[in-house]
């Protein structure tokens, strides 16, 4: 690969880096609304089936961006794109905590209880959100690599899937136990909320298997890839 091969390729790689960090801040931020998916009218433990809070819509993106790059940049380049959103979730943590702790004017549109309504709970639900992330990516990209191992590059939608699934429910499990062990959730809602949520995983996951090919086959091709080859940025 040529040295400007590879400078296209770190581009991109900041790219898939700054989508994956907006998608797991803005999940934090978000997480407190709740809403219902009506394709199914179903109930599990007095939970609504897909009665789960936006900030999982964006999350599953980051699963998917990890998979990508573990799969074209490797091992130790996804594992640098977690722990910078670890600094990204740590500094934006920060950031909500300054606003919430300055009082308003009296004219703002946003008052200090709307605000704190609002993101007040933000600090734990990143805290919690972190400490099962940081747990999940890890499972995921540990599960990744030892399929690609196994299957020596072929069969992308194992590796794919298998961890994915697998470092969901790892996810949805510590967030959902940690916000009912602090509080933010009731306890008799945690066994609805972790099938609802996991389930919605699953077929989010299932739904993203077609761009992982999609983007791992532009990529090989973009830089005349094998398979199993990976990119060594500079």
């Amino acid at each position: 690969m040529t040295t400007k091969d590879k400078l296209v390729a770190q581009k991109i790689y900041l790219f898939l880096g700054a989508l994956f960090i907006t998608a797991l801040v803005v999940s934090n931020l978000i997480f407190q609304k709740f809403f219902y998916w009506y394709p199914f009218n179903l109930e599990i433990f007095g939970t609504k089936l897909f009665e789960i809070s936006v900030g999982i819509l964006p999350y599953p993106i980051t699963f998917l961006i990890t998979d990508l790059i573990s799969e074209i940049y490797g091992k130790k380049r996804a594992n640098q794109i977690v722990i910078a959103g670890i600094f990204a979730s740590v500094f934006s943590l920060l950031i909500v905590y300054t606003a919430n702790a300055v009082s308003a004017t009296s004219w703002s549109p946003v008052n200090d209880d709307l605000f704190t309504t609002v993101f007040g709970n933000t600090i734990i639900a990143v805290f919690a959100s972190m400490m099962a992330y940081l747990l999940a990516q890890l499972v995921d990209i540990q599960i990744y690599h030892f399929w690609k191992r196994l299957t020596k590059g072929k069969h992308l939608w194992l590796r794919n899937n298998c961890s994915t699934f697998l470092s969901q429910f790892v996810d949805t499990f510590a967030v959902l136990l940690l916000l009912c062990s602090f509080g933010e959730i009731p306890w008799n809602r945690f066994t609805g909320l972790l099938i609802s949520g996991f389930i919605f995983k699953v077929l989010i996951a299932i739904i993203d298997t077609p761009l992982l090919y999609l983007g791992v086959y532009i990529f090989r091709k973009r830089f005349n890839l094998k398979v199993n080859e990976e990119i060594k940025l500079l």
